[in-house]
């Protein structure tokens, strides 16, 4: 199995808070840059920005961090796909990712879904959304 891994300029915690609300994420796991062994490593100013986070979204996991990156939003060469129950939750779940974030692609129906979207959320992260085909 392979977990992705986000790393996000300074804005993790707004983030895991954002999907705990828009995805019902559960966070399994919170350090701190403060709670390390090796505190001292680090620069005061990042002491309460997140170290390593761990949650969970619909049956998948993901990791993330506070990195120390320029400040640049954006993740390249990958989505995250997510799907859904039916196509009410597609529209739903795509809908609130993308508040504040960019449509790629509307959600719409396509041969092997009755609903399906790409949208980059408002930290960068981009998701294709997708309801399962109906027999």
């Amino acid at each position: 199995m392979i977990d992705p891994y986000l790393f996000f300029d300074g804005c993790c915690e707004e983030a895991l808070h954002f999907y705990r609300k828009v995805l019902n994420a559960e966070i399994s796991m919170l350090m701190r840059f403060r709670e390390s062994p090796e505190a001292d490593a680090f620069p005061p100013e990042q002491a309460d920005k997140i170290m390593h986070a761990h949650f969970h979204v619909a049956g998948g996991s993901i990791m993330a961090s506070d990195s120390m990156e320029d400040g640049a939003k954006g993740f390249a060469g990958f989505a995250l796909s997510l799907p859904t129950a039916d196509p009410a939750a597609a529209r739903s779940t795509f809908d609130a990712l993308a508040e504040g974030g960019t449509v790629q692609m509307a959600l719409q129906a396509t041969f092997w879904s009755p609903a399906f979207g790409i949208v980059r959320d408002r930290f960068g992260v981009p998701w294709m959304v997708s309801a399962p085909a109906q027999s």
